[in-house]
């Protein structure tokens, strides 16, 4: 296996820790089969997982082989939430952002195995990805299911959900599209509710968790006696 010789570089704050884990060398043959495929080869740039400068915007109907409402989901893990939405839903198609090579490869094995043709993987940042390859306004929906909750306040600036992806977020979404959250953090919580409730290109929709199935993140929080709350905001013109 190559080894990547890039030099380490400063990294920005971002909202994830990239994780050290290695994938199976059966678990890598099969998910490096996909790429091209379920797996999007994306043009890294300095850092595995940052999206190159010069990366071009895809084509939404030629990357899924049709035309159809295109949803994002932001930090999928495994797919606990992703596999069974996306099969649920034949009528969209699902792009999932995932940086944890071993989270990636678990969500490509099992829309293999259980034929989920209508999902996609981009194994980078989520911020760079729809700043760089998402067209705007080509989302019919956003899912940001329990982000990591950051909850040390010296760490609140790691956290995903501010006011800068707030806008990103409305720059991809179309008029009446879509954002869902869910977090089992109460504080992160109303941060949530006074990011993107206070944002100009949001309206609050009921609080619902609508067809999303128990992850477990839930579970944990569940077990810990955490409240889960499921946010859904509207795009407005």
């Amino acid at each position: 296996m190559p080894t990547d010789l890039r030099p380490r570089l400063h990294r920005e704050v971002t909202s994830f820790v990239r994780r050290s884990a290695r994938m199976r060398d059966s678990q890598r043959r099969a998910y490096e089969a996909q790429v091209g495929g379920i797996v999007l080869d994306v043009p890294q740039g300095a850092l595995r997982t940052s999206v190159a400068d010069d990366a071009a915007v895809l084509d939404l109907p030629a990357t899924f082989g049709r035309t159809a409402p295109v949803v994002v989901e932001i930090g999928c893990g495994p797919g606990d939430s992703l596999v069974p939405m996306a099969r649920a839903r034949p009528e969209i198609d699902v792009l999932a952002f995932e940086v944890f090579e071993p989270a990636a490869a678990a969500l490509v094995a099992r829309a293999v195995r259980e034929d989920v043709s209508n999902v996609r993987v981009a194994p980078v940042d989520a911020v760079a990805g729809l700043e760089r390859l998402v067209p705007a306004g080509g989302l019919a929906e956003v899912w940001t299911f329990f982000p990591d909750p950051w909850p040390k306040l010296k760490h609140h600036k790691r956290r995903l959900i501010d006011p800068a992806f707030a806008d990103l977020v409305a720059s991809r979404l179309r008029p009446g599209g879509l954002w869902r959250l869910a977090t089992d953090w109460a504080e992160y919580a109303d941060q949530m509710r006074a990011v993107v409730g206070g944002h100009p290109a949001f309206v609050a929709e009921p609080e619902e968790r609508g067809d999303r199935p128990v992850t477990r993140f839930e579970r944990r929080g569940l077990a810990e006696d955490r409240a889960i709350a499921d946010l859904v905001y509207r795009r407005v013109a």
